[in-house]
């Protein structure tokens, strides 16, 4: 025991020992200095293609764009830290490839027993490849509803409109609903009196829906009346419907059933208010 210390002292003793240490430490400085560096610059060099991209002609959804640069990002961050980990067990006088075909043999056993795992990751590629949806789009995934936070490899975040955040496990993705795709239909039903004369109230909505896009930007082209939906005993209903900027059709609805029943009212044109007029298919959003 005695000798064994001896040994330990002189060794610390030993000049050349310290000078191992101090050499050993700025390499394992220097790594970590390099990996930070490199970290920065591919950031940076990523977030420069996407902007070139997207100004491209050839350019794809920005909410796609912003999602794969989330997702190199990462992955450029654990592919740094992994080969500087690897770099730092070298200086050390591990073997690192020893550690590399142990870590492998352990790796398949843990694949067999993490199954889920494997799948959750592998539903994360292809949504993003595939493009089923993006960062920024409204989504209907199961009884889950609301806009997508962040996408990741093993998990999706959805933020409800009232504020719930669910977390979804790619793996249990099975339908998504994409609201985000393309533009969507305001369906707007407005009950008016029998007695009316349909032809002129007709006219007087016709006239002030050619007004509506350019007080309100979210609409697409100026709102259709299509005429009359359904007769009943005291009322008739018209059927107005207006395309809109994805998602904004329940906000815009809301805009021009205001407008209207000031028009009406400004031609004393009586509405009816009734249990079953208002508006079509419009989420309670």
């Amino acid at each position: 025991m005695n000798s064994i210390i001896q040994r330990l002292i002189d060794k610390f003793q030993n000049e050349d020992t310290w000078l191992a240490l101090g050499e050993g430490l700025l390499k394992i400085i220097a790594i970590l200095i390099v990996a930070k560096i490199l970290i920065k610059v591919g950031s940076i060099a990523i977030d420069n293609v996407f902007k070139i991209r997207t100004r491209s002609p050839l350019k794809t959804s920005e909410r796609r764009e912003e999602t794969l640069s989330k997702l190199l990002d990462n992955v450029l961050t654990y592919v740094v830290y992994f080969i500087s980990f690897m770099m730092i067990l070298s200086v050390l006088t591990i073997d690192v490839k020893a550690l590399i075909a142990g870590a492998g043999v352990v790796g398949l056993a843990v694949g067999f027993g993490a199954q889920s795992l494997v799948k959750d990751v592998i539903s994360g590629f292809f949504i993003i490849f595939e493009d089923q949806f993006s960062v920024g789009d409204h989504v209907r995934i199961g009884q889950f509803e609301g806009t997508v936070q962040t996408i990741g490899l093993r998990t999706t975040k959805l933020k409800s409109w009232t504020g719930e955040v669910h977390i979804l496990p790619n793996g249990s993705i099975i339908q998504v609903t994409n609201f985000s795709l393309n533009n969507s239909l305001a369906i707007i039903d407005i009950s008016v009196a029998c007695k009316e004369d349909i032809e002129r109230t007709e006219k007087v909505i016709r006239d002030l829906l050619e007004k509506l896009p350019d007080q309100y930007g979210e609409l697409i082209k100026a709102p259709e009346l299509l005429g009359v939906q359904t007769l009943g005993p005291s009322e008739v209903v018209l059927r107005i419907v207006a395309e809109t900027l994805p998602m904004k059709h329940a906000g815009v609805s809301r805009k021009i059933k205001s407008d209207i029943k000031q028009c009406l009212d400004e031609h004393g044109i009586e509405i009816l208010y009734s249990k079953s007029s208002g508006s079509v298919n419009e989420p309670s959003v």
